[in-house]
């Protein structure tokens, strides 16, 4: 099971991906992200890269391709239903389209994973991806 949720920004992919990129800086989603905390010493664009959002999710940066825009992370504990113990092999991919039309940004943030709670771990999850792409619309706008 998995995850589907897609905005399209009014700014050009290559501005949108400059400002999504860094795996440790989510200051454009005010409304979802409070806090980022970083583990370790690998840098926001390195793979491997760690943080824990809003003292809650433990994800991982797994990969980033400047050429296609993506990057891939794992959620490696968080609250409730997406726990270590509940939720096994999470992935999510966020990847930027540029929209040749009219010079914005298409952006599709999808996740898998494997759960006995596969419907309540996507209940959970796409509010929180509807939201954080919400105030990337906004930032934008």
């Amino acid at each position: 099971m998995g995850c589907y949720n897609s905005v399209v920004v009014n700014a050009p992919a290559e501005k949108v991906w400059e400002t999504i990129k860094n795996f440790h800086d989510l200051s454009w989603s005010k409304n979802v992200v409070q806090k980022v905390g970083v583990i370790g010493s690998k840098k926001g664009n390195e793979v491997g890269a760690k943080r824990i959002l809003n003292d809650a999710f433990h994800e991982t940066l797994l990969s980033i391709d400047e050429k296609t825009k993506t990057f891939t992370y794992s959620i490696d504990d968080g609250p409730a239903v997406v726990s270590k113990d509940n939720v096994e092999g999470y992935v999510g991919e966020v990847r930027v389209f540029s929209v040749s039309d009219n010079d914005t940004a298409f952006v599709l943030w999808t996740s898998r994973w494997k759960s006995a709670k596969e419907g309540d771990v996507a209940a959970f999850c796409n509010p929180v991806y509807h939201a954080i792409l919400k105030d990337l619309k906004l930032y934008f706008s």
